[in-house]
Order: structure tokens, then sequence, then C-alpha cells
């Protein structure tokens, strides 16, 4: 009986897009060159290939700057006929602050196009595919999604619910203190784990803290990376107690500092504030505090679309509370520091029960330094 040589149909499949995304991995490379740089819009990266030679490439730098697609066409220079384009985005459809991809896509005679995943945004959302399919372009689309997905993760939380993407992020010990019972916390984890947060404060649109840290540590809450740029600074505070004196109130400072505050504040105060440069938020308030879904809310409002919590307890437990939180970060340092009321990283009442926990999914663990950084999202 003669073999069956014929390959099975997921097999094939898998070889299809083992070599294809080859190329879309290079244009994943070059979206997060932008990392930082491009909200309220994504990160994308065009790679244009023809007879297996890479002709174009191209990066969304910043908004208000040529999309992806449109630097990799200009980049291949009229070579594009029948040419196949790798993005990591579906390809805009529609006019914003940049013409339609898709039309530039059309004229240069792009013959396949290689998408890692649908956009977001209703107003692009599986139409600009269907436009150029309806244009007699092939369009494949899922080549290394999750991916795609994962390092636009800012920008599909804003997209889709108007709202910033929020991280919290911790320092503690092996114990789980954030400080020693004195409140001496500076500092519990490697210089390596700082470099690392302040990498990550590059990459934000804003900063946010509690009035406890502030009072505690008077911290700049800027970034420390060369070239690297500085977020919006937030200070959640219901009864304005910062301190015309704190660093992130003077008046020589390039970088803005937004005040979330309530009518429990005392208006003369909040109008030296303002004098100071200080935004101020009025909120609701919440048993006394800042309502932080209303918080956020704002924030999406002004297009923010992620915010780095780098609070105490206090904050911490806020922000967990009210169920705004979709990334935790904790660094965590090989010390024991002890003592029964030396602070953890959430504070508040906690729970009751343990059926109430919030669980942490796809967990990821690497070394920082001395340190192991704890990576995960809240379900």
């Amino acid at each position: 009986m003669e073999e069956d040589k014929t390959m099975p149909e997921d097999y094939l499949w898998a070889f299809f897009m083992s070599h294809h995304s080859i190329y879309m991995q290079r244009a994943l490379e070059l979206a997060q060159k932008a990392r930082g740089r491009t909200s309220p819009n994504p990160m994308v990266g065009a790679v244009i290939v023809r007879e297996g030679k890479i002709i174009g490439e191209g990066y969304h730098e910043r908004a208000g700057m040529p999309h992806a697609e449109v630097v990799a066409i200009q980049q291949a220079q009229n070579h594009t006929a029948g040419a196949d384009l790798y993005v990591t985005l579906e390809p805009c459809c529609h006019w914003g602050r940049m013409p339609p991809c898709t039309e530039a896509i059309i004229e240069a005679g792009i013959a396949r196009v290689f998408m890692a995943m649908q956009d977001p945004d209703p107003r692009v959302s599986g139409k600009g595919k269907e436009q150029l399919i309806a244009q007699g372009i092939e369009v494949v689309e899922g080549i290394a999604e999750a991916e795609a997905r994962r390092i636009n993760e800012f920008y599909c939380k804003y997209i889709q619910t108007g709202q910033p993407f929020v991280i919290l992020k911790a320092a503690m010990s092996l114990d789980g203190k954030i400080a020693t019972a004195s409140g001496e916390s500076q500092w519990i984890t490697s210089p390596a784990s700082r470099e690392r947060v302040h990498r990550l404060r590059d990459e934000v649109d804003a900063i946010l803290v509690g009035i406890g840290t502030v009072l505690a540590d008077d911290p700049a809450l800027t970034t420390r990376i060369p070239g690297g740029h500085d977020a919006l600074r937030i200070i959640v505070d219901s009864r304005a107690r910062l301190p015309l004196s704190a660093r992130v109130c003077r008046l020589d400072s390039h970088v803005p500092t937004l005040l979330a505050t309530t009518e429990l504040a005392s208006p003369s105060k909040l109008k030296q504030l303002e004098s100071s440069g200080v935004q101020v938020l009025l909120l609701p308030e919440s048993m006394g505090h800042v309502d932080i879904r209303a918080l956020m809310r704002t924030l999406g409002h002004r297009e923010i679309t992620s915010v780095l919590v780098e609070g105490g307890s206090t904050i911490h437990a806020a922000i967990l509370t009210s169920r705004v939180v979709d990334k935790i970060m904790l660094f965590v340092a090989p010390k024991l520091v002890g003592g029964d009321s030396a602070p953890g990283p959430i504070g508040g009442v906690g729970i009751q029960n343990l059926s109430d926990a919030i669980e942490v999914a796809d967990l990821q663990i690497e070394p920082v330094g001395k340190d192991w950084l704890f990576t995960g999202y809240v379900s």
C-alpha cells in the first residue's frame, strides 16, 4: 500500500506561519523603537518584502507623524508593486492626524498584507482589512497576534474602555515589607531594579502616588533615563495636604503635576497650589477619599492611556479595591525586614475570605540584578 505523503493541514499552516513570522518579528522590533512615544496612538511597525528581500521598513514614531506603512513604502522607493507588507496592526482606513494607510497601500501596488492583529478602534476594526480585500489585495491575519496585542496593551485597553491601562508597581523585601517599622524604605531593591522602574516611567503617560508618599519621601517622580520623557505626575490627595515646598510643586519644573482632590480641600490652598503651577482636578469623594474610578474616567477623557501607580500601601489598596488595576509588577529583594508594624505593599482592611482574593494570571518571574520581578495581570 502506497504511503500517503500528503501533509496534514495544520502542519502546512504551521509551516506557512513560521515562514512569515520572521518578517513579522522584525516589524514588532521596529514598532517597539517608539515605546512610550506614540500615545494616544498605538506602536506599529511595518516591513515590505519583495522576492525574499526586505526593501522597506518603517515604524510610527509619535502621534502626528507618518504611520509605519507609509514610512516603509517611502523607503522602498517605487519598488512595491507585487510586494508583501508585514504590519503589526491592521492598516487604518480613516482620516485622523494622517491620511488612511489603506489608500497608500493600494496606490503602492502591494499584493499581500500580513497583519498581526485587527485594530480594536471601531473606526478601523475589520474595515481596513475589507477595504484592501475589495481592491484585490490578499490579507492574512494572526501572525504573532498575541505578541502584537501585548506590546499595545495600553492602546487596546484605552480604545476599548476609554480609560487608561493601570500598572501597580511595588518594591518589597522577601517577607513582603515595603518599609521598616520606622518607615525607612530607600532602598529595599537594587540599583538594577530602580533602573528598570525608570525605564518603565519613560514608557507611561502618567505616574500616580498618594499624598502619603509625597509627605514621607518628597519624590520628584521623574525618569533618570538619558533622553527619556517625564510623565504627568498625579497626586491623589482628597484634602490638599500637598506642601507647596514639595518637589512636584516647583515652578522651575518642566514636568506637569496634577492634584486629584475633592471639595474637602481648602479653596485657598487649592488657589496657592494652582499659582505654583499645579493643575487641580476636583473629583467626587467616596467615604472621604478621591473616587478612583472617576479619576480614571477623567484621565481617559484627557487621552492618558497608561498610568503607573508607585505609591504606598494605602493608595495601592484604594486602586485595587476600585478594580482599575490591569497589571502588577512586584520587585522582590532577597532581604528579610520583619516587624508586625512594618507595612506591606497593600494596606486597607483587606479581605475576609480567600475566595475574595484578587487572582493574578499569566505570572512571569525574571531576575533583575539581585532581585526578582514578578509580573502578572489582574483577572
